[in-house]
């Protein structure tokens, strides 16, 4: 149950204003929404904590120049989970081929702050856009998923000692 100070209604308008800030690829907003210990989780970033989460939408934003971000059906039910549907398509920098994900989000608030955050969409779609053909044949072969975690996962840590 949400605390008497917090409504379903507030819980809409934090994940409306974390979609509208990710929109102006504004990542110190998206990350203010997080409390301290918040944790993320995807098909790329499968175990994000704390200061990782925001570190994350920065760097995306920073890096994804022609990105570009939609959303809808932001929903809050009474005990602090938000959904939400938003897409984003952008060039994958490692190809320079287009991308067009499609997500489904699920937010855990509390106290005015996101504590838990999962996003799922089809990441098998996802490498077969951004990776062309290698990514059509190989991108359901766990082995080759994982090397993307691992490569994003270099690359988020990298992002964070530069900062």
């Amino acid at each position: 149950m949400l605390p008497a100070s917090m409504s379903a209604n507030d819980n809409v308008e934090i994940v409306t204003r974390f979609y509208e800030a990710f929109q102006r690829r504004d990542g110190a907003v998206m990350a203010s929404v997080y409390a301290d210990d918040a944790t993320f989780r995807d098909p790329v970033f499968p175990d994000l904590r704390g200061a990782e989460v925001g570190s994350m939408w920065r760097m995306l934003t920073e890096r994804g120049k022609d990105l570009e971000v939609s959303f809808r059906d932001v929903t809050a039910d009474g005990d602090g989970t938000t959904r939400a549907h938003w897409e984003a398509t952008y060039t994958f920098s490692g190809t320079g081929r287009r991308v067009h994900n499609v997500i489904d989000a699920v937010f855990e608030i509390r106290d005015g702050k996101v504590v838990r955050h999962v996003d799922t969409f089809d990441l098998w779609r996802w490498m077969r856009m951004a990776l062309g053909p290698k990514g059509v044949v190989l991108g359901w072969l766990p082995p080759v998923q994982a090397a993307l975690r691992k490569k994003a996962r270099q690359g988020l840590e990298l992002y964070m000692k530069a900062r």
